[in-house]
């Protein structure tokens, strides 16, 4: 099975920039699609943004548009978050997708992921 580890969450001011990573082991071959996806208290878990294993393509959520940028480079995913606002507040997750969808903004819902790590939080204080 594909092993996810998350790292780099933390606490950070508003307007201030994080990067977090995710290394993926194992049957990698097998990944169409990795994303992240992030839950607040209370919340569901939503989805933040994707990109294509071979790192061809990404697709964001509107509210980070702009803001936020996944990229990927040997085995392991980034998500690099600037501007950070007090609502990007929540646990991060990380996703693996051994599915294939023709279109990247496909791969937008937890259902659409088959492996998922551990979580690492991230809190914005304003």
């Amino acid at each position: 099975q594909v092993q996810l580890v998350e790292s780099g969450g933390g606490l950070v001011q508003a307007g201030g920039s994080l990067r977090l990573s995710c290394a993926a082991s194992g049957p990698t071959f097998s990944i169409e699609t990795m994303g992240w996806f992030r839950q607040a208290p209370g919340k569901e878990r939503d989805f933040v943004a994707a990109i294509t294993w071979t790192g061809s393509n990404s697709y964001y959520v509107d509210s980070v548009k702009g803001r936020f940028t996944i990229d990927s480079a040997k085995n392991t995913v980034y998500l690099q978050m600037n501007s950070m606002k007090p609502e990007d507040t929540a646990i991060y997750y990380c996703a693996a997708s051994i599915k294939y969808y023709v279109r990247i903004s496909s791969y937008n819902g937890t259902a659409d992921y088959d492996y998922w790590g551990q979580g690492t939080q991230v809190t914005v204080s304003s």
